[in-house]
């Protein structure tokens, strides 16, 4: 079998086969295909597209190139994933939050991408904390925490790794059948009995067209089935931040006063809810997901998830009882202020990529994969969508590195609200469920 055989098979829209797929994959992860035909194949997939069939075979073949866990818990093993948005810190309540109702919880999470911010990003403001722990540390900390917030190792689908870094320069990230497989084989190699999705749709998602969410999500459910994963997807907006922070240490502190109860933000708080509801009725861990959402409720309400999220912290290098110290280990930015609207009146709408765009500016994400991230920069206390803009009324507090930040940062804060007279109210925030 030869490399270019697959590339002209697929570039004349043929349908490759298993065996085919699975001959590409294994050259991808060994050396043996080159860049070059690599690259061929991804422009050719991204014109020609794949069936259903193929996607499978591609996700499952990329699943095998590299180590796939296996479990023995007495407990369902499930994850979540998210396709990316501003001040989603959503992995950092739900993980510890299924942990307290009897769930396991091995999440591999990614860095941040363009515009939006990575969980292992955040992660990296805590003191300590290890994103890349060995196997055996992986599984003890799951047994012992109920839950791991972890990076991709080098065993984990290493083809998608090589696959993902030419893909990237060779304008083919956006297909849909590569992504598919790209998301879904870091996951299922994590040995997976349930898995829920969060794909998002509005102005600061990748997808930003609800149709194009939607083709993602019913992608994303049909593979992950298809591989033999129980997988439910919930498309959600992101026409405004989810939390009110965004920015690495913001968000851990935005996580750690969800969980200690002392501030909530009410759009996290439903989208937690609804997606740890269904992924505890996936798992048998309840009877429907109204009654998922009301364990995960308790867990956060009772302390239990806080309690959980210390465990893994701690279990995982960072510090002991981090959840009560936490404002005075996080880093800090040297220069905090309040940014103001232009003009006064009602926050109409929001471009929630400019406000990512914004964090990228202060230091808080990657121009190139290489940037190093300023943990400490970003802002807090955004406002929403209907929320009073005023001379006394901030859109936002900005925390900063330096002053040519900081006015950078400011400009494209407010050029990133829509200010009017009107009153508005925010669109639904689950806007749909796929599976």
């Amino acid at each position: 079998m030869l490399p270019q055989e697959i590339i002209a098979k697929k570039r004349d829209g043929g349908r490759l086969s298993a065996r085919e797929i699975d001959f590409f994959v294994r050259g991808l992860t060994d050396g043996s295909i080159s860049e070059a035909q690599v690259a061929a194949l991804a422009m050719a997939v991204f014109f020609r597209g794949m069936t259903r069939d193929e996607r499978v075979a591609l996700t499952e073949a990329m699943r095998d190139s590299g180590t796939v866990l296996s479990w023995n818990l007495p407990g369902p093993v499930v994850d979540k994933h998210s396709t990316g948005g501003v001040g989603d810190n959503v992995s950092l309540m739900l993980a510890p939050a299924l942990a307290a109702c009897g769930a396991y919880v091995p999440m591999i999470s990614g860095r941040g991408l363009g515009h939006t911010g990575g969980t292992l990003d955040k992660l990296d403001a805590i003191p300590g904390y290890d994103t890349r722990p060995d196997e055996v540390t992986l599984y003890r900390v799951v047994a012992a925490a109920g839950c791991a917030i972890i990076g991709q190792t080098g065993e984990i689908a290493p083809a998608d790794k090589r696959f993902y870094a030419i893909r990237d320069v060779t304008a083919t990230v956006e297909s849909i059948d590569l992504i598919t497989a790209s998301i879904l084989s870091k996951k299922l190699a994590a040995g997976l009995e349930a898995l829920v999705l969060d794909v998002k749709t509005g102005s600061g998602a990748f997808m930003a067209r609800e149709a194009e969410a939607r083709a993602l999500a019913e992608a994303l459910v049909e593979v992950a089935n298809g591989a033999g994963c129980p997988t439910v997807a919930l498309i959600t907006d992101m026409n405004e931040p989810l939390a009110s922070a965004a920015g690495n240490a913001l968000e851990v502190a935005n996580a750690a006063a969800f969980l200690t109860g002392h501030e909530i933000d009410p759009r996290l708080w439903e989208v937690t809810l609804a997606l740890g509801g269904q992924l505890l009725a996936q798992a048998g861990l309840a009877t429907h997901p109204p009654d998922g959402e009301a364990k995960i409720a308790q867990a956060f309400e009772s302390g239990a998830a806080a309690e959980r999220f210390d465990r893994m912290v701690a279990a995982l290098g960072g510090p002991a009882g981090f959840l009560d110290r936490f404002a005075e280990i996080l880093p800090r930015a040297p220069i905090i202020r309040d940014v103001f609207a232009q003009g006064e009146g009602v926050v109409q709408a929001i471009d929630t990529r400019g406000v990512g765009w914004a964090v990228v500016e202060l230091g808080g994400g990657r121009r190139r994969a290489e940037d190093a991230i300023d943990p400490a920069v970003g802002f807090d206390r955004l406002a929403g969508i209907g929320h009073i803009a005023d001379a006394r009324t901030p859109i936002a507090r900005l925390h900063a590195a330096d002053e040519a930040r900081a006015v950078a940062a400011e400009a494209r804060l407010r050029a990133a609200y829509s200010i009017g007279a009107e009153p508005v109210e925010p669109g639904p925030l689950i806007r749909g469920r796929i599976g």
